[in-house]
């Protein structure tokens, strides 16, 4: 067996040394990379929130546009004495059966668990432009505004932060 020694300041080459100039993190070093991934995952998850969000209100604005939309496609199939009595009533009963079938003011339940998710007002009136013809505006509205008197609702529908509103006139 060879002994072997070492001269004064060389250090010998063990476990220790190898230890000692490993290369490596620091706590410090470890603690700053964490704060750093966590500042990156909470801005990645306020845009998650945030897109979450947009994606509802889009759906609610299409819900509303296609709600207007459809009230507008069955005024313009109804003749000309249902058009006119829909002007002068609250309501119209197409089908003769004891209940209306058209609210100039109605709450709408889309998912039928009870629970109204929509108003739609419906105006119509004669055109001051056009004979034999009507004004109709249709404006529809989220929960938020079930309570809201309908004259403030047709006075500033942008205040009332209306969801849709169409207008149209129908000739016969």
């Amino acid at each position: 067996m060879e002994k072997r020694f070492h001269r004064k300041g060389n250090k010998p080459k063990g476990r220790s040394c190898l230890l000692a100039a490993s290369p490596g993190f620091t706590l410090l070093e470890t603690v700053v990379g964490i704060a750093l991934i966590a500042i990156a995952v909470l801005g990645l998850a306020q845009m998650f929130t945030l897109s979450v969000m947009n994606n509802f209100r889009s759906d609610r604005i299409t819900t509303a546009s296609f709600l207007a939309q459809q009230r507008v496609d069955v005024l313009r199939n109804l003749t000309v004495a249902e058009l006119d009595t829909f002007k002068s009533s609250a309501s119209i009963d197409l089908n003769n059966d004891g209940t209306p079938d058209l609210l100039k003011d109605e709450l709408i339940d889309l998912h039928g668990d009870g629970t109204n998710d929509y108003r739609r007002l419906t105006r119509i009136q004669d055109s001051t432009e056009y004979s034999s013809a009507w004004e109709v505006d249709v404006l529809v509205f989220s929960a938020e505004q079930f309570r809201t008197d309908q004259s403030a609702l047709w006075a500033d529908p942008q205040r009332h932060r209306v969801r849709a509103r169409v207008s149209t006139i129908i000739s016969r």
